[in-house]
């Protein structure tokens, strides 16, 4: 390790010394350095608030003559117009120099705001030479076109010396551990070499890190002169000192002033370099005599120092990218581990160890998955890397995270050091082996890392004078606790251990790829398995619904048939049958309505919900669902008025809408005493209506309110047999339409459930009492209010029959066409591995189509959105237009235009068009219905790809797209090879009339 820079044990008066050093008001001075003249200005109208005490000497005019005195008294009125303009512009903090006249003096007046004074600095102006702007222009020249930073620091160094002429330049660089490096110097004369030496961090404190991070440049012309106070030396207008932070004329540290003598300069310069915001390093100029750069040349200097930081983050940036760019294989090949793991995606950096290691060039490295530690290479015992796991864990990244200075890696996620024991002093035992350390954890449940490890280098690190006595106190019996800096600056070794070679920016990036690319794989682990979870939710919900719903509604109809067979009988044995039988239909009414229920619940979860909108006029909806409603309210005496405003159209599932109103109507008479009323409200709010269902019933408390519409949350008093799915559903349904709801209630108020859905501006509105026939809500219905009438039974079982031999037309047809692919596709492929290729593609172009048909309750499909979904299976790779007109097609038609597209898509990016990155297709149709009988013209054509020839692509597909027309649609289908591409030209009987899908 480094030896302490300190003693063991410093004495309480060095202590005190540094403690003041620490909090020294470097900004606020109270005086200048005297080479020039500072006046602050302030007030409306401007007056001068501060002046430096030398101004008599410089500008013939004393402080009584200056302070509280208008500009006027100094500058001519053209003058004074210049600053009154600076002032008045504080959105600049600082303004170019200008070139003043006082008497017959020039000088260069550079201008800053300071909170609400304008801070006036003077110095005697000089004109630049012919020969400092060409150097300044070769400057920037060669500076712009270093492109390493060893080329970039010796160009820098040498040409601020040709253009200052100090006659030492370096480049100090700070180092992580806080110490400074000097990495760059030119020099001439007597002054010693400082080149590769390093100094003590404490030689620039923190708060003068902070002001050359915000100050580009600071001079010091010579370092013994005598400081020229400011008068007054309070602000008068807040009795605080002036802040001269941005000052080049402010008063720099005896402390400083002492560190320069002692190193044997007596004039010196400091140009700060930043690094993302940050201070990345200094360029320190020194000379052994009194030297004053003039302000435009200090300007330039500046510019220079600007200039050189930019090129410094361009050129690490550079090599960062080019170091990641080096790993892209290495970082692929991990990654694809990862995705192959059986069980824990880190399990795939296990099998990959040696790939591990050189990934960041690490002596070791180390994998934990839950109990299991995996050390390959170099690496602390398994006891010791799980110690220091926890500690990186629970320690480690939040402090690096939170660290002061910036890296310029936070945010990463990776914790990085190359002096462990620094950071954890328990790993000293193990440094031999692991003083450098990167490491990362995934946010699991389970104990998780990646580590890799260095062993330590034991090196000489030579410093500028020896670092354990860099500062000392006066001797005893002078000024209290005076800090004097260090008096030797010769080179002095130290035995460096403990430290590994530094990890590269490209190292720490290769560890944030690996990070990042196991969380993506975890993610989407964790996403496959939530649609396999979902997946396997909704099949147990449809068999449960359909093995359960079946032998319900055959126990609930010999309920019926048996209660009527009772009708009559007065004996006491048959109405016990009768009370029984009853008691059963409610039970099993009241399941099916809890599969319903549940089955609405699984769509909702799982994003899916289905609506079949039409344009409902409102008025009509509110007098048919009310006209049904009232007959919940007959038993509770409760008045159910409804009102709508004229002329409100939604577009809507009348299903879905109106067993969100049964809900909220029979929730509402749950919870109203008899003799209530209960109201149902539309008006019109700007682009939607506003439904409001209100009762003067007992009212909810607001403490239930946040929790109403949660699933299977309900208020048990009053309500016993609530599932708590009703309200959630309500609000999926509502959600699904783009629609909001939402309760207001207290106790004993009654309370209001208000909805909103988006109006319709079409004029096309579903005619009156016929769309709750027409969308089956008599279904629900019957389980809401009429669930003993034997005609609903009776349209029940009409309605499942009908739903199974739809379903058994459906399968066959389905079975049929698998058949035909299946055994085409066996006849036309070479392979077992391309028969599995084509037939999986070929069953899922026909999936789609049964997807898209499904979406569409099995009535049609636009052909249209059947190469959209084209377009979305490719995930819009290709180029696909479609023009002509709009055609919607049967489910016979849909499915085989589904399988024809597919393969012409298949064939285009194999052979035609769309193998080449400019080629496109143009799909188009024409329905021509005055020929006979009516004919669909649907015409393929390809543009922009090389030309293609017959011979060349026949096969399968061609042989499926024509049998696919002639035989399934009874229509033609033929081939053009064009010069442009390859033109399909199909046309198809059209009916008369739409098929019935059963």
């Amino acid at each position: 390790m480094i030896e302490p820079i300190l003693d063991a044990s410093p004495d309480a008066a060095l202590e005190a010394a540094l403690a003041e050093c620490a909090s020294e008001p470097i900004r606020v001075p109270g005086a200048i350095q005297p080479h020039g003249v500072l006046l602050s200005v302030a007030g409306n109208p401007l007056c001068i608030e501060q002046v430096s005490a030398n101004c008599a000497n410089e500008l013939g005019l004393d402080s009584e003559a200056l302070l509280g005195r208008p500009l006027s008294v100094l500058l001519s009125p053209e003058q004074a117009t210049i600053i009154e303009n600076a002032y008045h512009h504080p959105a600049i903090p600082h303004i170019d120099p200008i070139r003043l006249t006082l008497g017959s003096a020039h000088y260069s007046a550079s201008l800053h705001r300071s909170d609400d004074v304008l801070i006036i600095e003077l110095e005697p102006f000089v004109e630049a030479g012919h020969e400092q702007s060409r150097i300044i222009t070769r400057v920037l020249r060669n500076l712009q076109a270093a492109t390493t930073l060893e080329t970039l620091f010796d160009i820098s160094v040498h040409e601020i010396q040709a253009l200052t002429g100090y006659d030492r330049v370096m480049i100090y660089r700070f180092e992580p551990e806080g110490h400074g490096k000097v990495v760059a110097q030119a020099l001439t004369g007597l002054l010693p070499s400082y080149s590769g030496l390093n100094f003590p961090g404490s030689d620039i404190p923190a708060q003068a890190r902070e002001l050359y991070r915000l100050n580009w440049i600071r001079v010091i012309p010579d370092a013994t002169y005598v400081p020229v106070p400011l008068i007054p030396t309070l602000r008068p207008a807040t009795g605080q000192p002036l802040d001269l932070g941005f000052s080049t004329l402010r008063s720099v540290s005896p402390v400083h002033c002492e560190y320069l003598k002692n190193m044997g300069v007596r004039s010196s310069m400091s140009i700060s370099l930043l690094d993302g915001g940050e201070l990345w390093g200094l360029i320190a100029c020194g000379h052994p005599e009194p030297l004053l750069v003039s302000r435009e040349l200090r300007d330039a200097c500046a510019m220079i120092g600007q200039l050189l930081s930019v090129k410094i983050s361009a050129i690490v940036a550079t090599d960062i990218r080019r170091e990641r760019e080096e790993k892209v294989a290495l970082l692929g090949q991990l990654a694809d581990a990862m995705s192959r793991a059986d069980h824990d995606i880190l399990d795939g950096l296990v099998s990959r160890p040696e790939l591990l290691q050189s990934l960041t060039l690490a002596d070791g490295a180390a994998v934990l998955i839950d109990d299991r530690v995996h050390l390959f290479g170099v690496c602390p015992a398994t006891e010791q890397v799980h110690a220091l796991y926890l500690w990186i864990r629970d320690t480690g990244l939040a402090r690096q995270q939170s660290a002061q200075r910036a890296t310029g890696l936070q945010g990463l996620g990776v914790f990085h050091t190359n002096s462990m024991h620094k950071e954890y002093p328990e790993s000293a035992a193990y440094r031999d082996v692991a003083s450098g350390v990167i490491a990362f954890t995934l946010p699991k449940p389970i104990d998780n890392a990646v580590m890799w490890f260095r062993a330590q280098l034991t090196s000489t690190m030579n410093w500028s004078g020896n670092p354990a006595h860099h500062v000392s106190t006066s001797p005893e019996g002078s000024a209290p606790h005076r800090l004097h800096p260090r008096q030797s600056f010769d080179v002095w070794e130290q035995q460096v251990t403990g430290i590994a070679s530094p990890w590269s920016r490209g190292d720490l990036y290769g560890a944030e790829d690996i990070r990042r690319s196991a969380l993506e794989n975890d993610l989407e682990r964790q996403v496959q398995r939530e649609k396999e979870a979902v997946r396997l939710r909704d099949e147990l919900v449809a068999v449960v619904s359909h093995d359960l719903r079946n032998p319900m509604s055959i126990i609930i109809m010999q309920c019926g048939m048996m209660q009527r067979w009772a009708v009559g009988d007065t004996h006491a044995e048959n109405r016990n049958i009768r009370r029984a039988l009853g008691t059963i239909e409610k039970a099993t009414t009241r399941m099916n309505s809890l599969l319903e229920d549940l089955l609405d619940t699984a769509q909702i979860e799982a994003g899916r919900y289905q609506l079949s909108r039409l344009p409902l006029g409102v008025t009509s909806l509110l007098e048919e669902a009310c006209s049904l409603l009232v007959m919940l309210t007959t038993e509770k005496n409760i008045e159910l008025n409804c009102t709508a405003a004229q002329g409100l159209v939604i577009n809507a599932d009348p299903e879905r809408i109106f067993q969100v109103l049964s809900n909220l109507v029979g929730n509402a008479i749950k919870f109203t005493p008899k003799g209530g009323r209960i109201n149902i409200d539309a008006v019109a709010s700007e682009n939607e209506v506003l439904f409001k269902v209100s009762d003067d019933g007992i009212g909810i408390p607001a403490e239930h309110l946040p929790y109403i519409f949660q699933r299977y949350w309900s208020v048990k008093e009053g309500n016993p047999r609530g599932n708590g799915l009703g309200l959630y559903i309500c609000q999926g349904i509502i959600t699904a339409h783009g629609g909001r709801l939402w309760a207001e209630s207290s106790l004993d108020s009654g309370s209001v459930f208000s909805f909103t859905l988006p109006r319709h501006e079409g004029q096309d509105v579903i005619g009156e009492a016929t769309f709750l026939k027409q969308s089956g809500t008599t279904h629900r219905l019957a389980q809401s209010i009429s669930s003993k009438l034997e005609r609903q039974q009776l349209e029940d079982r009409l309605t499942r029959a009908g739903l199974l031999n739809e379903l058994n037309h459906r399968v066959k047809n389905t079975l049929a066409t698998v058949q035909a692919i299946a055994s085409l596709t066996v006849n036309s492929s070479a392979s077992l591995e391309s028969f599995r290729k084509s037939f999986d593609a070929r069953l899922f172009a026909l999936s789609q189509a049964h997807d898209a048909l499904a979406r569409a309750e099995w009535i049609s499909t636009e052909l249209v959105d059947l190469i959209e979904q084209l377009q979305a299976v490719n995930a819009g790779t290709y180029k696909i237009s479609f023009t002509g007109d709009p055609v919607t097609l049967e489910p016979r038609f849909s499915l085989t235009l589904s399988m024809v597209l597919h393969e012409l898509m298949t064939n285009a990016v194999q052979h035609g068009a769309l193998s080449s990155a400019a080629g496109q297709v143009t799909v188009s149709s024409t329905l021509d219905a005055g020929h006979n009988p009516p004919t669909l013209k649907i015409e393929w054509k390809e543009t922009g790809g090389a030309p293609v020839a017959a011979s060349t692509v026949k096969g399968f597909g061609f042989r499926l797209i024509r049998r696919s027309i002639e035989r399934e649609l009874k229509g033609k289908a033929d081939i053009r090879f064009a010069s442009t591409g390859i033109i399909w030209s199909m046309l198809i009987p059209w009916p008369d009339k739409p098929e019935s899908s059963l």
